[in-house]
């Protein structure tokens, strides 16, 4: 079992920034990928990025630029810059055990996720 724990979320003003955290316990040397997912209210959960074991990201396309994904050891990191209002939701953070080369983009295939951190853009 790998327990995810999100924070950083809040309320930021159009334009700026803010940096989601996402700490990872119990079987960490499991997980062959991490990603962050979000979903605003009356939407489905959307891929945001994600990460293998080994390093590689991926991103969704529409937020290449703004957004970067990183770990460090057990835990995940989400760097959003330029935040725009539609960039409101739950930001969720995710692992998954399986998988090769590219870190999936569909959330059922990951396995464990966390509780989710509200952020908020206004204008």
């Amino acid at each position: 079992q790998v327990q995810l724990v999100e924070s950083g979320g809040g309320l930021v003003q159009a334009g700026g920034s803010l940096r989601l955290s996402c700490a990872a316990s119990g079987r960490t040397f499991g997980p062959y990928a991490m990603g962050w997912f979000r979903q605003a209210p009356g939407k489905e959960r959307g891929f945001v990025a994600a990460i293998s074991r080994s390093g590689t990201p991926r991103y969704a396309d529409s937020l290449k630029g703004r957004f970067t994904i990183s770990t460090h050891y057990d835990s995940l990191y989400l760097e959003m810059n330029s935040l725009k209002p539609e960039d409101t939701a739950v930001y969720y953070c995710a692992a998954t055990e399986s998988g090769g080369g590219a870190p999936p983009m569909s959330p059922s295939n990951y396995h464990y996720w966390g509780q989710g951190t509200q952020v908020t853009v206004s204008s």
